[in-house]
């Protein structure tokens, strides 16, 4: 039985029992008599339960404002994350790639973006360059590759690929993504290479 129905029902039988006292009194000269001790005690067993029950009650109500206070914090964050991670990410990460348009077809970035040009080491396993940067739009990166070792370049967001060149070796080949404002890598494919070296930090801003 939950705490405040036992409270009401205490606190039910205490009046009931202090109006028949009161009726009894009033018709009854010589009442309660001898059985004023335990009309006394019945009061006090019965205003010492109600008490203890009407104080519990106060707690459990207390315990649930607080469990429903936790549940509606928590749905509060889960809502403010989420923008960041769904709807947020096509402003962010989303907006790199472009804007989604009609039939799932992206639109491309408004910016004039840039030609960017790197070049592979012809004996290393590396750029030669960690760093570039574009304004927002279509950017196209130009890969010089003078090693017999075939070499790539992709651009990524948040470790997803956005576009990628063809392997080449001695030869020259390009890749190009509608950009929006933001931080992303550019990297070669092939296995190992990235992991050697052969990665950097394209900014378009």
């Amino acid at each position: 039985m939950e705490y405040d129905t036992i409270f009401y029902i205490c606190g039910s039988l205490l009046a009931a029992g202090a109006v028949i006292t009161a009726f009894v009194g009033l018709r009854a000269e010589r009442f309660p008599g001898r059985a004023t001790p335990v009309v006394v005690l019945a009061f006090v067993a019965l205003v010492g339960v109600t008490t203890t029950y009407a104080v519990l009650n106060g707690q459990e109500e207390q315990e649930a404002r607080a469990h429903e206070l936790e549940q509606a914090n928590a749905e509060v964050e889960h809502l403010q994350e989420e923008p960041v991670g769904e709807a947020g990410g096509a402003e962010a990460g989303g907006a790199a790639e472009g804007t989604a348009g009609e039939g799932g077809k992206k639109a491309p970035v408004n910016g004039p973006g840039g030609t960017l040009q790197l070049a592979a080491s012809p004996t290393e396993i590396a750029y030669d360059k960690k760093e570039l940067s574009s304004a927002p739009g279509e950017v196209t990166i130009d890969l010089t590759n003078p090693a017999p070792l075939e070499h790539d370049v992709a651009i990524e967001k948040d470790g997803k690929e956005i576009a990628g060149s063809e392997l080449i070796a001695e030869g020259k080949t390009s890749v190009t993504a509608d950009l929006g404002p933001g931080t992303y890598t550019f990297l070669c494919t092939v296995p190992g290479h990235a992991e050697a070296g052969m990665e950097g930090t394209l900014t378009v801003k």
